[in-house]
């Protein structure tokens, strides 16, 4: 009657959901105040006014035709084009608005690329601990996750266990930095080698392995802490970026991808990124938001609470007693649990409102993550829960 691989994902929700529903429940019974919700990574600082004004002034002044009309199906060219300067401004890439392909949000990107990529037998790889939705994304164009597990020490990655898992099929490699859950940042040591190794591998096996650079929280790195532009180390390299995080805009689905000149066939592979967006129903981008975020080219993003935020949690949980690697960007902690079964952790801290997601949905069981972008109050006054969590194992 129905596919049943859409019946199934669409009846289980990702046990991230579940966390956030159970939490709107828990806090109608207890109080909102009472609930220390680290589930959802839903950015909680304002979207800039400057965000607000070119909406204003798009509006006032620009015809509604031109405002929700349709756009050619990569973007909106002026768009493109004002996109692709600002990126060479601030990275110094060499783009025109023809390496650009404006999509609604990250998610769409990456699916997108997957779909223009994958081919009978293909394999992308992911190096845990990873966005969960990956998996779903990969084997719903007929791909293949593999996995390579985490380097727990640093959340760079592990090249041992990477080398090994590269084969014939490999079509793509997956970097998402600054990284959800961990926070890691890839250092540049870690992209050079990276290239050098799939450089090898390409001549090896005799064909293109691509990287495929998920961005969204690219402008959310620490102080002390630089995101390389993995273009300029690596050509066969597609960048999928989002406004959701850097400007507080996850529900207005606006993003794109860049394909490098330099990648290998450059016209097939931007003509099978249009294809694949035409199949996948995402052949215009939100034309206001594309508008906007043109307008809004290169304005800072407001990254403190999350700095202040990640610091104050890091440290109370390393006072209470847990073991986790200081985050460096993005806004997630993603801490060893207490116990080896990471479901079993998160389902205690429940007893003390604390609302934690299993390591085991990123691949990498035995830890959790906690969103930090919550209220600062919130994160001081769930302190206390977790040390009385921390205290609980102990005793």
């Amino acid at each position: 009657m129905v596919a049943q691989k859409m019946y199934e994902l669409g009846t289980k929700k990702s046990t991230i959901r579940t966390i956030f529903e159970y939490g709107r429940q828990r806090a109608a019974e207890v109080g909102e105040e009472n609930i220390y919700d680290f589930s959802l990574g839903n950015p909680n600082v304002p979207t800039p006014d400057f965000v607000k004004q070119a909406v204003i002034d798009i509006m006032s002044t620009m015809s509604p035709t031109a405002v929700h009309g349709y756009t050619i199906a990569p973007g909106n060219p002026e768009v493109r084009e004002k996109l692709a300067a600002s990126i060479n401004e601030r990275f110094g890439t060499n783009f025109a608005g023809r390496n650009l392909f404006m999509t609604s949000g990250a998610a769409a990107a990456i699916t997108i690329c997957f779909k223009a990529l994958c081919e009978e037998n293909n394999e992308f790889i992911a190096f845990a601990p990873f966005f969960p939705e990956y998996r779903c994304f990969v084997e719903s164009v007929g791909g293949k996750l593999v996995v390579v597990p985490a380097k727990t020490d640093d959340f760079q990655i592990d090249f041992t266990a990477f080398e090994k898992l590269i084969t014939g099929q490999t079509k793509a490699v997956i970097v998402n930095s600054p990284n959800n859950p961990s926070g890691a940042v890839y250092s540049e040591d870690t992209i050079r080698q990276l290239a050098s190794l799939l450089r090898a591998k390409e001549k090896e096996y005799g064909h293109p392995i691509f990287i495929i650079s998920d961005e969204p929280y690219r402008e959310i790195a620490f102080e002390g802490y630089t995101v390389p532009y993995v273009t300029k180390y690596y050509e066969n390299t597609l960048v999928c970026y989002s406004y959701s995080k850097s400007f507080s805009l996850p529900g207005e689905r606006i993003g794109y991808i860049v394909v490098p000149d330099e990648v290998a066939d450059f016209g097939k592979i931007f003509g099978a990124v249009a294809g694949a967006a035409r199949v996948l129903t995402h052949v215009n981008a939100p034309s206001l938001w594309q508008l906007v975020v043109a307008h809004c080219a290169g304005k800072p993003s407001d990254i403190e609470t999350y700095k202040r935020n990640g610091k104050l949690l890091y440290e109370g949980l390393k006072a209470a007693g847990f073991e986790c690697v200081r985050p460096q960007g993005a806004f997630y902690l993603f801490p060893k649990a207490l116990e080896e079964d990471d479901n079993a952790f998160c389902e205690r801290a429940k007893k003390y409102d604390l609302l934690l997601v299993p390591g085991t949905d990123f691949g990498c069981p035995g830890y959790f993550r906690a969103a930090y972008c919550i209220k600062t109050e919130t994160i001081e006054k769930s302190l206390p829960r977790f040390k009385e969590l921390a205290a609980e194992y102990r005793g």
